[in-house]
């Protein structure tokens, strides 16, 4: 029976972040479900490092989800991966997103947690993160912190069950980690 990959985010969600790992979740043979605060198109952004202090925001592609938060079943799900973008910044204030999200932590399955994802996790029991190391975009180091967790200079870490990385150019080691992760 093949796994199943439940990817959350909204709109605004970083094209890359989504695209990327939605497409070598499908290439590894695995079902993967993208949920949203409603079942819609989602209306991606591209961040870019183009010189500026922070990054870039430019829209991207559209890209369907496939059942609302409200319809998740987070048990049906084998791993979960959170892209950035600025949807975290919304989709954390859905009522669902804390019971999905805890679901993996408390049952110890794998999590991909990318950019600014750190911030959906902030809706979530600190305990999940207490002594634990992580990363995320700089931006979001006191995010990190205030979860409980040390933040990782480094664009990619493993920590538990968790995957975390910087930003869409660490996006292959991300994969290659979180896919040890679900294989094992």
């Amino acid at each position: 029976m093949s796994k199943k990959i439940l990817i959350i985010a909204g709109d605004a969600v970083e094209a890359l972040e989504i695209y990327y790992p939605f497409y070598r979740v499908l290439e590894e043979g695995y079902e993967a479900v993208i949920a949203s605060p409603t079942k819609k198109v989602l209306r991606t952004v591209v961040h870019d490092f183009e010189g500026w202090d922070t990054y870039t925001e430019k829209p991207g592609y559209q890209l369907e989800s496939h059942l609302s938060f409200a319809d998740v079943n987070p048990a049906e799900y084998d791993a979960l991966l959170i892209p950035g973008g600025r949807a975290p910044e919304y989709i954390r204030l859905d009522k669902h997103v804390p019971d999905i999200v805890s679901h993996f932590f408390e049952t110890n399955k794998p999590v991909g947690a990318i950019c600014h994802a750190a911030l959906v996790l902030s809706v979530i029991d600190r305990r999940y993160f207490e002594g634990r190391t992580m990363t995320a975009y700089t931006a979001c180091k006191p995010d990190v912190h205030n979860l409980g967790a040390s933040y990782a200079p480094d664009t990619l870490c493993v920590d538990g069950n968790l995957v975390s990385g910087h930003a869409w150019p660490d996006l292959p080691g991300f994969m290659r980690e979180f896919f040890k992760l679900v294989k094992a």
